[in-house]
This record gives structure tokens, sequence and C-alpha cells, in this order.
């Protein structure tokens, strides 16, 4: 699989709830983890690999043991504020200062259709809520602090320029 680098328009997709866990499903969910694992990262959306589902893999050790994949995930409660630096893989290289909840609950299912209710903080906290408005088709940059904006300005613009340079022609 190849992560979607802004800004191509499938990251601006909202996702669709996934209907049933099927073959189909544990196949794309462990594509994402070889592509999150590949490229470094603690999470990964279905929408970052061009792929219209509400499918999120996560594993903030980076070790393959606290690999999870979770289905149709969504926040049910937030709590307090925290701002601290994020990146993302549709973003190579770029980092900026992100408001997010200090706390979230999700609610999601595993691969075995089991619901699952998640209480998390820290880097998990921020992956969840990373990864999941990504399927919601919003990106970090448009939570950066106006200081990191101003700041990662003319890297956003480089994205920009080399997607339409990699894309001319292209219909």
């Amino acid at each position: 699989m190849e992560v979607l680098i802004f800004p191509n328009p499938g990251l601006k997709c909202k996702a669709k709830p996934v209907e049933e866990i099927d073959e189909e499903i544990y196949q794309i969910a462990d594509e994402m983890l070889k592509t999150m694992y590949d490229a470094c990262g603690v999470g990964l959306a279905a929408t970052q690999v061009g792929i219209s589902k509400r499918l999120v893999v996560l594993d903030i050790e980076g070790n393959k043991v606290g690999e999870r994949v979770f289905v149709n995930p969504y926040i049910v409660e937030q709590q307090g504020e925290i701002i601290e630096e994020e990146g993302c893989l549709s973003f190579p290289g770029l980092v900026g200062k992100v408001m997010r909840s200090q706390s979230v609950t999700v609610i999601a299912f595993n691969l075995k259709g089991e619901r699952l209710q998640i209480k998390a903080d820290g880097l998990l906290g921020r992956a969840w809520q990373h990864e999941i408005d990504h399927l919601n088709g919003t990106l970090f940059i448009e939570k950066m602090t106006p200081a990191s904006m101003i700041t990662n300005k003319q890297k956003i613009k480089e994205f920009e320029t080399a997607y339409q340079e990699n894309n001319a022609g292209v219909r």
C-alpha cells in the first residue's frame, strides 16, 4: 500500500462504516499494519491509503507487540486540553503543535466483532484523535496552532507544489 501524501484529495474523504468484518477487512488491516511499520508510524487510517472504510491500525510502541486493529472507531468522551507536537505519515518530515483533548474514550470493534471501550491519554489518546480525524476527512494541519501554521507554511506549500508537478497532465 502507498500512503497518500498531502494534498491528495483522498485525504479529505470521509470514510464509510465497515458493514461486515470479512476476509477483505482482515487483508486490508494486515497490509495497513505492514505499511505503517514500513513508514515508522504509530497509527494509520484506511483513508490514508486510499480506502474509504472506518478502519484504523495503531501501535504506539512500534514493536508489533501492541499492534491493534480497530473497526468503526468513534470518540464518545473528551476531557481536558493539551498542546503537543505531532507529525503525520501523509506529511513526511512535517511536525507542528496541535491542540487535542488530554484524554478520550473511544468505542470501536476488534476484528472478532467485539465491542471495545477504550480510555486513552498521552500518545495513545493523541493517536486516536489523529486517526479518527483522518476517517472524518480532517487533517492535523487544520488543527495546528497559529504559530505552527506560520512556521510550516513554506513546507505545506512545497507539498502542494510537488503534488501539482507529480500530477500534471494526469486526469
